[in-house]
């Protein structure tokens, strides 16, 4: 059911789909609220280097920048917290987050997650809410 409380979904527990306006329109209006500090992983350290796989993963995987040992590919970290503002302590028994940016030859991959073992929340509509101070 398309609601102002709920993402239209494909099935009773099935993913979110593209044509819920009502979603879309609310993510964008949140994401274009406020520019300067980031709402959600705000606090964090990055750092640049490269990612050299120490042998070959061809017989797993397409991936190019996996298919050799000699390999390197430049990539892009950033390890955050997820709660706190740009001045939070780090100390603060928080979610944490990180997110690996490959820039391989065939185009940019990227990796991201969360030390929780189950994302806290199930309903895109939902995630607004939460992160809003």
């Amino acid at each position: 059911m398309l609601t102002i409380r709920n993402s239209l979904r494909a099935g009773s527990r099935g993913p979110t789909l593209l044509e819920d306006f009502i979603l879309r329109e609310k993510i964008t209006h949140f994401d274009h609220e406020r520019i300067p500090e980031r709402i959600v992983h705000a606090r964090g350290s990055a750092a640049h280097g490269y990612f050299q796989p120490y042998k070959s993963l061809a017989a797993l995987t397409k991936a190019d920048f996996l298919s050799s040992a000699d390999k390197i590919t430049p990539v892009f970290v950033r390890f955050s917290t997820v709660q706190g503002g740009a001045g939070s302590a780090d100390t603060v028994r928080d979610i944490r987050g990180f997110a690996t940016k490959f820039y391989t030859d065939e185009g940019i991959f990227d990796l991201v997650g969360n030390n929780t073992p189950v994302f806290f929340i199930q309903d895109a509509m939902k995630f607004p809410t939460l992160s809003t101070p």
